[in-house]
């Protein structure tokens, strides 16, 4: 199972962008939830997306996030 998991809407230039990140942070497996549709998930991250979060210590980044902070994400959850 993936440790990161990318929330994000159709069609949306800024999560095209976050992929982008994720590839230049070398993150080779993750996680894309969509969450049009989904009540919950659009009440909470409907206006933050795309937002990366690690799932086994649901820290999260907001966009914009850079590729370095993705590593750090990586590394400091994986102390947790």
């Amino acid at each position: 199972m993936p440790e990161l998991i990318l929330f994000q809407r159709d069609h949306c230039h800024l999560c095209e962008l976050a992929w982008e990140v994720l590839a230049q942070a070398h993150v080779a497996d993750f996680d894309s939830v969509w969450i049009e549709g989904e009540a919950d998930l659009e009440k909470q991250y409907g206006l933050r997306v795309p937002v990366l979060r690690h799932t086994r210590s649901s820290m999260e980044l907001d966009w914009p996030f850079t590729a370095e902070q993705v590593r750090r994400l990586m590394v400091s959850s994986s102390q947790v």
